[in-house]
């Protein structure tokens, strides 16, 4: 245990040093500079240490058991920060916020108070560079395993990241404090502060400050050499198979490897297809199999892959398997709720879907593509990764080798679901609007953003490549057709398809030769515009009815 508690204080006071502590740091600096002793910055840390403690050993759980949003707690943590911040903005309600705290021993000491209260605050947001100690301490959290040795991990953790902090706290109230003129000009300097204090909570509430968490820091190879020893490892290892009775969980079994403990959905909007719309937490499914597949609706390589995970959600459901569908939207239209359920429907999906509109669960789990399948095992590990589309043999095979660790379990045949994979090489995909398009892939009449504007549709088209004629208005997102709309592709492929919105019609043509006339109503959806019995190579003309939006071409 002293092992652990050595590491886990020196991981701590290595993570207050790293660049991933930046987005905290102007609110410890304003907080501590509001002082003109030392007894709030040692009390904004010591609220800070006490909530961040919670969250870390008993938070997630809480939520999980009360059928709340995993990140509510932050949530609640940024109110609290924006309240403290008009606190020091406004005297009077500050007065009024310190009240609560006044029976916690600091009847006379209001420095103290308003720093207890900003730390618990910050506590809930203060999010560091997490290695394996604190790994392993969330671990054994969310397995409902919490005993007295991650306490005092986790404690020791806290402190070892408090101490850098307290000393930016202490140095802006020592430098503060120093100026002779500081009693004088206190009042300005508070609200310069909650103006500080305010900006930065703002920063954190719309995820500005994540890109400073995935900064490689300079501390990152000592941490990694502190805690990821032998010895620790063996010790973490053992923390996380104790119960807070003493037993332990099954060893992870099988060819496959773990790839560490499996981050919670976060920041997801709405729930789909679960009962009463509860959301789910990745705490709550321990002891099942979980498939977590990362899509959005109008995407081709995710409508290719859809039923090889839908058979496996109704193949595998009694066995032990939970399949999520984790919905991160591309297009603009793919953030309406209602736009996805309607998609879901269509699409037959019944299993869970979460919203993550706020894209915090992709880039909680580092995802950067339409689609990704992650594999979790019965003790919330992660087993397999398979970005992209394909590879679906493998990602069953793993299926079946997680379930079958159960000996009660007597699995059926594999599935059959074609691959529908392209295995050729293909025109690329094609986007419409200005934000998007490859002007590489592109010839004719400049693009005017914006704006309603006649196009003239080039004389020739090389192949892979695309142009337009008549009037269309180039949007961010889409190109929308006015009078005359025309657009002409060369492509290489079986299939083509083509994202539309709006309301009217696509007229198809092939090599010179119509084809058909697609009807556009609806969901902004994926439509096929061409589905060949073989591959080719081909000249595609198309005419387009006024207030149809054309979004990205697609290619099989």
């Amino acid at each position: 245990m002293f092992l652990l508690l050595g590491a886990g204080f020196l991981g701590g006071l290595i993570t207050g040093v790293s660049p991933c502590v930046i987005p905290v740091l102007p609110i410890i600096v304003a907080g501590g500079s509001t002082a003109t002793s030392p007894r709030r910055p040692v009390s904004i840390i010591a609220g800070l240490v006490l909530s961040f403690s919670f969250v870390v050993l008993i938070g997630g759980e809480f939520l999980s058991l009360l059928h709340l949003p995993q990140d509510l707690l932050r949530d609640i943590g940024l109110a609290a920060l924006f309240l403290v911040a008009a606190g020091l903005l406004i005297p009077k309600l500050g007065e009024l916020l310190e009240k609560p705290f006044a029976r916690l021993g600091l009847k006379h000491q209001s420095e103290s108070r308003s720093g207890f209260l900003l730390g618990i605050s910050l506590g809930f947001v203060f999010v560091p560079c997490a290695g394996p100690v604190l790994a392993a301490i969330s671990s054994v959290a969310g397995s409902h395993r919490v005993g007295f040795t991650a306490v005092l991990v986790t404690l020791a953790y806290s402190l070892g990241a408090a101490i850098p902090l307290l000393g930016f706290a202490l140095l802006a109230q020592r430098t503060t404090s120093g100026f002779r003129s500081w009693r004088a000009h206190a009042p300005l300097i508070r609200k310069i502060a909650g103006g500080v204090l305010a900006l930065t909570a703002l920063a954190i509430a719309l995820n500005l400050t994540n890109g400073l968490r995935n900064v490689p820091g300079y501390t990152s190879a000592l941490q990694n050499r502190i805690e990821g020893s032998a010895s620790v490892t063996s010790a973490l290892h053992a923390l996380k198979g104790q119960t807070g009775k003493g037993f332990t969980s099954p060893p992870v079994s099988g060819s496959l490897p773990n790839l560490g403990q499996a981050p919670n959905f976060t920041g997801i909007t709405q729930w789909l297809n679960t009962p009463g719309g509860r959301p789910l937490s990745l705490s709550g499914l321990r002891g099942k199999v979980v498939l977590i597949d990362f899509w959005t609706y109008s995407c081709i390589n995710c409508l290719r892959s859809l039923p090889h995970v839908e058979a496996w959600a109704h193949t595998y459901a009694k066995d032990g398997l939970v399949v999520v569908g984790v919905h991160t939207p591309e297009f603009p239209f793919e953030y309406v709720v209602s736009n996805v359920t309607a998609a879901a429907a269509q699409l037959g999906v019944t299993y869970p879907i979460a919203i993550d509109d706020k894209y915090a669960t992709w880039n909680a789990w580092g995802n950067n593509t339409w689609p990704s399948e992650f594999l979790i095992d019965q003790h919330g590990d992660v087993r397999a990764a398979n970005p992209y589309e394909g590879n679906y043999a493998q990602t069953e095979s793993d299926i079946r080798e997680l379930l079958s660790t159960n000996p009660r379990v007597h699995l059926p045949p594999p599935t059959e679901v074609a691959n529908r994979t392209p295995t050729q090489d293909q025109t690329p995909e094609t986007y419409l609007g200005y934000k998007r398009i490859d002007t590489a892939y592109y010839v004719g009449s400049p693009i005017d953003p914006n704006r309603s504007d006649l196009y003239i549709l080039a004389p020739q088209v090389p192949e892979n490549d695309l142009s337009w004629g008549g009037y269309w208005t180039e949007q961010a997102w889409s190109a929308t057709a006015g009078a005359d709309a025309e657009m002409e592709l060369t492509f290489q492929a079986n299939d083509v398809y083509l994202v539309l919105g709006g309301h009217g019609t696509v007229s198809v043509s092939l090599n010179g030769v119509h084809q058909k006339t697609i009807a556009v109503n609806g969901i902004p959806n994926l439509y096929t515009i061409v589905s060949a019995p073989h591959f080719e190579s081909g000249t595609l003309a198309l005419r387009f009815s006024p207030s149809v939006a054309a979004y990205d071409f697609t290619f099989g």
